[in-house]
C-alpha cells in the first residue's frame, strides 16, 4: 500500500504566498486610509464608534457590511443586500451581529427594520 504524500513547498514558494498576502493587506489598508482621510473632510462619514482600527479589528464579511452601512448612512438589510450582492438573509444576520457587538443600532419603522451608525454625538 503507498501512501500520498503531499509535496513540499520550496521557500520560493512560501515566500511567493506571503508577499502575495501582504499586498491584499496593504489593498484593504489602503482603502481604510481613503476612508478615515475622507472622513476627517466629511464628519458624516465614518464616526469614531466605527473608526479604521475597529474596522480592522472585524472579520471581512462583517467588516464589508459595517462600511456599506456606513456609506448608505442608514438602511435596511434589503437595501445593505443590494449594495453588498449578498443575499438579504445573509445580510440581515451581520447586521444583527453588529448591533449585537454595539458597533450598530437597530429601529423598528412599522415592518422593516432600518440599521444605522449611531453617531458619537448622538452616543
Amino acid at each position: 500500500m503507498t501512501t500520498y504524500r503531499r509535496p513540499q513547498k520550496s521557500p520560493t514558494q512560501i515566500l511567493e504566498r506571503i508577499r502575495e498576502s501582504i499586498d491584499r493587506l496593504n489593498e484593504k489598508m489602503d482603502v481604510f486610509i481613503e476612508i478615515q482621510r475622507h472622513g476627517q473632510r466629511n464628519s458624516q462619514s465614518i464616526p469614531d464608534v466605527l473608526d479604521v482600527m475597529t474596522l480592522l479589528s472585524l472579520p471581512d464579511h462583517l467588516r464589508k457590511t459595517a462600511v456599506t452601512l456606513c456609506k448608505l448612512g442608514q438602511a435596511t438589510a434589503d437595501e445593505v443586500a443590494e449594495q453588498t450582492k449578498r443575499a438579504r438573509a445573509v445580510e440581515s444576520g451581520y447586521l444583527n451581529q453588529l448591533v449585537l457587538m454595539g458597533y450598530v443600532k437597530k429601529e423598528r419603522r412599522g415592518r422593516k427594520a432600518y440599521f444605522y451608525v449611531e453617531k458619537e454625538s448622538e452616543a
